[in-house]
């Protein structure tokens, strides 16, 4: 009997993603197309009452329609629109997915923020490097939220979803995203993440920190450039010494300058200092020293919830 395959696309605030997976012999879930689109539908996701753009939803629609494309080739089982932040919050956001459905004939699953982290710490578990680990903390930063995650022998103890996505935080801090990151807009994010984490428990004995989401492996690729490596080929573990030194190199520069650093992602490169900002204050609350990066994120988790039947 042949195994089965389904495909998840998570509607980002930054990026819309896309993973079609299947299960090995050993019954690992393993990626056979894992590709993300930089489009952000986020903007304006900070306002009292944030709307999506039309830019912002013809976009995404878009995208949307190009990674059904792609994930159509392998014909999967079954196949799931996901949302979060952006989608979630905006007023109009039932009219991108009306828009979606009647595009698409699929339609989107808007996630809760509990629903969120629970998807996010499912698919840690399906990665085999953190196997061994018994008790550890996952944070996945996002453009619009930040998932935190307790695990306690490998089982949720406690999740929070807090508003500190980094295009959240940019807009909320940062005057101009386009001129150096000042010295007052990192104390603010600073603030405001600490303020939002107090209800957080990091009491957690001997535990590891493990960083999912795209500012980890955005750091990763800039790291990556430097030795002339791809992402994947350099060390999972981030120390937040590092983290520090980078936003350091980055707060005088200007957006045009920051685009031109070998292994920038051009659509993060914006919002990129208010997650690393955000990332820090996180360690310094927490006492980390080092975060652990897996891509085994909320879509490895959606994908095993679809092959165990359960979604």
């Amino acid at each position: 009997m042949s195994v089965p395959t389904v495909a998840v696309v998570d509607i980002g605030s930054n990026s819309i993603k896309v993973l079609v997976a299947t299960r090995d012999p050993a019954g690992q879930v393993v990626a056979l197309r894992n590709k993300a689109l930089d489009v952000r539908i986020s903007a304006g996701i900070s306002r009292a009452d944030p709307r999506l753009s039309d830019d912002g939803m013809a976009r995404g629609l878009a995208a949307i329609k190009a990674l059904l494309a792609e994930a159509a080739l392998f014909s999967p089982r079954q196949v799931a629109l996901v949302a979060t932040s952006a989608v979630r919050d905006a007023a109009n956001g039932p009219a991108f997915r009306e828009t979606v459905r009647r595009e698409t004939g699929h339609e989107i699953r808007i996630l809760t923020g509990d629903a969120e982290a629970a998807g996010i710490g499912r698919g840690l578990t399906c990665d085999p490097a953190l196997a061994a680990l018994q008790n550890f903390f996952v944070f996945d930063l996002g453009g619009g939220s930040l998932e935190c995650i307790a695990f306690r022998q490998r089982q949720p103890a406690q999740a929070l979803s807090l508003q500190l996505g980094c295009v959240r935080l940019t807009e909320k801090f940062v005057p101009d995203p386009g001129a150096p990151f000042s010295a007052a807009s990192r104390a603010a994010i600073a603030a405001h993440t600490r303020a939002a984490l107090r209800p957080f428990d990091f009491t957690l004995p001997r535990a590891l920190a493990v960083g999912t989401g795209g500012t980890v492996s955005a750091v990763r690729a800039l790291f990556g450039a430097r030795a002339g490596q791809p992402m994947e080929a350099t060390p999972p573990v981030v120390t937040v010494a590092q983290l520090r030194d980078l936003l350091d190199l980055l707060a005088p520069m200007n957006l045009d300058q920051r685009r031109q650093i070998p292994g920038m992602p051009f659509a993060r490169a914006d919002v990129l200092p208010a997650a690393l900002a955000t990332f820090v204050a996180l360690a310094e609350l927490g006492g980390f020293s080092e975060f652990r990066h897996s891509v085994f994120n909320l879509r490895y988790g959606l994908a095993a919830g679809l092959l165990d039947g359960e979604i």
